[in-house]
């Protein structure tokens, strides 16, 4: 493992990155719970923890982007984790490195889903100008989030009904995949990981994302607490919310279709549940 952070090109670096550096020989590394992209591995040295994310599977992202919205954003004081470098390794796999912020969320109560409702609002009112010349690249909604779409003609057909009644806006930075595995907490902060979906993008979406993975693997109770922060925060209006979820539902299930999603038991039966409750939405597309 060490041979394998000696090799990594660097390609940008902050200030920061030298007191990294000169514990190199004292490296104490830790493998962390890692997801379907990369492997995650926490660095620690005498004085603080690092983690190092290699995109060494399937997926490569654009880690430059990442590194500098992570810049900008934690300049800002949002809750993101402190970039220190970004590269490749001797595989030429992309890599970023980031200050240690805690582990995933695994427990929830009001008070808490409060707080990160209110953590992604504090995002969402970055703006885009904010950036300068950095451009963060912008994606068409439909080809970026819903992957193979056009071999699931239930889904397209009506999905293209929605977004076309949502006027869907592009003016926002948005996390893309708001979830509690992508939410570190530590000693009572939050930090928000994984910006490789970061985007211009609808505000209404990021919500409505966050709010069906909330009610799908959490519970229905806790999804209305986390849903009426964003409406009670916001302008935004329970019938804008209601159509953003169905357009979030729809790539649920497409992707419940082309890839291995988690599920618990009763992970189904809250889909179902969802599908039936959504006036814009059918159980015969699950």
């Amino acid at each position: 493992m060490r041979e394998l952070v000696r090799n990594i090109r660097w390609i940008e670096k902050s200030m920061d990155f030298e007191s990294l550096e000169k514990h190199s020989d004292s490296f104490d590394f830790t493998p962390l719970e890692s997801g379907l992209e990369a492997e995650v591995i926490k660095i620690c040295t005498p004085e603080s923890g690092f983690v190092l994310k290699i995109w060494n599977r399937h997926s490569k992202p654009e880690v430059g982007i990442q590194y500098k919205l992570l810049d900008v954003l934690y300049r800002q004081g949002k809750a993101v984790s402190k970039p220190i470098g970004w590269g490749v390794d001797e595989s030429d796999n992309p890599v970023l490195l980031t200050s240690f912020d805690g582990l995933p969320v695994n427990r929830v109560d009001q008070s808490k889903l409060t707080q990160l409702a209110k953590v992604l609002l504090d995002i969402h009112k970055v703006p885009l100008e904010s950036l300068g010349d950095f451009k963060l690249p912008q994606h068409e909604f439909v080809r970026y989030f819903y992957p193979g779409i056009h071999d699931h003609p239930d889904i397209e057909n009506l999905l293209v009904q929605l977004v076309e009644r949502a006027k869907i806006k592009q003016d926002s930075i948005i996390h893309g995949d708001y979830n509690l595995g992508n939410i570190l907490e530590k000693d009572g902060n939050y930090t928000v990981i994984d910006w490789t979906n970061g985007q211009p993008g609808d505000p209404r979406y990021d919500m409505a994302w966050s709010n069906v993975l909330i009610r799908i693997y959490v519970s229905e109770k806790y999804y209305s607490v986390y849903r009426s922060v964003f409406l009670s925060e916001t302008n935004y209006t329970d019938e804008e919310l209601l159509l953003f979820e169905a357009i979030a539902c729809l790539r649920w299930i497409l992707l419940n279709r082309i890839a291995v999603l988690p599920k618990r038991k009763n992970t189904i039966s809250r889909v179902k549940t969802l599908l039936l409750s959504n006036p814009y939405l059918h159980a015969k597309l699950l």
